[in-house]
């Protein structure tokens, strides 16, 4: 069980402390009993002016540490992850419903992976080079306000706080309140790093006071944000008036093309895994599966079957496949969507609305396949964040590009193909910001983030630190 207590407070300055106003403290409830398993701090904006005025006056001197000092700082917090991977693991599991197995072999180590690829990219970054006579410099950008979502709540933190340290800039963070437990392990672990004072602070509370304070703040330079595009377009509104940077990495509806040549017995398994993996909690998920239509019966049945495969129950055991989605939100949701795509006529190939069998309580959802013979049905348009798949019939590769870029999401894609060439064809035409063939290997160093609704900016490698620097010209830098 993770210790309760901690969540009560909040990190500010290298302390822990108490929020400024009193509050009730934020129930966290299990998602596999729906009983109350901890609580977190209630902040309010005048926790967020102090954390920012502690992130500002930490700045000058952490912005002018050495890319070694900050590679050393790096490294510290990389080997407390690791040699705590599996008490993160098990907070990750309690809070957001995560299958132990999943949280040790995903969660834990796509965080550490980001750490990982922070330092790499670190150790060759030219923060100065020359242009003729000119220096181009790319110095940090400031204090940044990181907003993280719970659906992979420590991969998430990573995924910002890494380059951010690597720039030299100075944070904020606001981890969901839904599942704090992993984002305060991660804060005690940078304070035992020996991370300097005011250089990371963690304020914790609901989204329309502390994600609001920190997205207006006049003393915040740059708001990253991973959430829901409603979330990600308040962000943008309410940190518009102070022209501070934002990068958005939001929703999705990623599509899944199965071209006719594909190894449908290979690709159709992987892209239900691909689809229904985190419980289809994952905006980039491929939950459009595109077929051609004179395969949809034989799609259909293996579909099935791998979904059948999948063992939903207790993420604390180690057979689990699938736990609970993570909070009544979202169960209530799922269940609202798929009720809508019965509705709509669309054909039920497995699954369904309800708890699977054997569950009484916990926010358990059937792992659910339907056929959407219209691509515009709203479970074949909208995001569910669940584990619905949608099976998606096209007549040829034209339709089928068609279909993948008719979403206001632009987040992920897939496609499948025994002929590379073609699959590479097709890739260029899909209008997202990250593209898999044939389902490779995950790439920490590629770059992630959206067109269109799922947003703007870049993650991961190179690109996410590029994302926390201003860029510097100096003119007759050097003799001409």
């Amino acid at each position: 069980m993770i210790s309760a207590p901690v969540c009560d407070l909040i990190y500010i300055n290298g302390e822990w402390r108490p929020p400024a106003r009193s509050a009730p403290a934020i129930p966290v409830i299990s998602p596999a009993t729906e009983q109350v398993i901890g609580s977190v701090a209630q902040s309010s904006a005048l926790d967020v002016d102090q954390a920012v005025a502690a992130a500002r006056a930490a700045f000058p001197a952490f912005s002018a540490t050495t890319p070694a000092q900050r590679i050393a700082l790096l490294g510290r917090i990389l080997a407390l992850m690791e040699e705590r991977a599996e008490p993160l693991a098990q907070a990750i599991r309690q809070e957001m419903g995560s299958a132990i197995g999943f949280a040790r072999s995903a969660h834990v180590p796509f965080g550490l992976a980001h750490i990982r690829a922070a330092v790499e990219v670190l150790e060759r970054f030219p923060f100065l080079t020359p242009q003729g006579s000119t220096a181009i410099a790319r110095e940090a950008i400031g204090v940044c306000g990181l907003i993280t979502p719970w659906n992979w709540p420590l991969y998430q933190i990573t995924a910002k706080l890494a380059p951010a340290l690597a720039a030299g800039c100075t944070i904020v963070l606001k981890p969901s309140e839904l599942s704090p437990f992993s984002a305060h392990m991660l804060a005690q672990i940078l304070h035992e790093a020996g991370t300097p004072p005011g250089v990371f602070n963690m304020v914790t509370g609901l989204g329309e006071e502390v994600g609001a304070a920190i997205a207006a703040h006049g003393d915040i330079d740059m708001v990253s944000i991973t959430g829901s595009t409603r979330a990600g377009v308040l962000v943008a509104q309410a940190a518009a008036p102070t022209v501070k940077r934002v990068t958005q990495e939001l929703g999705g509806k990623s599509p899944n093309i199965l071209l006719d040549d594909a190894d449908f017995a290979r690709v159709v398994p992987l892209g239900v895994a691909a689809g229904l993996r985190n419980v289809g909690q994952s905006c980039s998920a491929p939950t459009r599966m595109l077929v051609p239509q004179a395969r949809l019966a034989e799609v259909e049945q293996m579909a099935a079957a791998a979904a059948g495969a999948l063992v939903v129950g207790d993420p604390a055991l180690e057979t689990t496949d699938l736990g609970p989605v993570a909070n009544r939100n979202q169960f209530d949701k799922v269940q609202r969507m798929i009720d809508i795509g019965l509705a709509e006529g669309a054909r039920l190939v497995c699954g369904g609305p309800g708890r699977p069998d054997g569950f009484d309580r916990g926010f358990y959802c059937r792992p659910t396949i339907f056929t959407c013979p219209d691509p515009a049905m709203r479970i074949a348009q909208e995001e569910i964040f669940g584990p619905v798949l949608c099976l998606i019939p096209y007549r040829d590769e034209e339709d089928a590009i068609r279909i993948a870029n008719d979403t206001v999401y632009g987040l992920g894609a897939h496609v499948q193909s025994a002929d590379l060439d073609r699959a590479r064809r097709v890739a260029g035409r899909i209008r997202s910001g990250q593209i898999h063939i044939n389902h490779p290997a995950w790439d920490g160093m590629a770059a992630f983030g959206g067109y269109k609704q799922s947003g703007n900016g870049r993650e991961y490698g190179r690109f996410g630190l590029e994302e926390y620097l201003e860029t510097k010209a100096i003119l007759g830098y050097y003799p001409q």
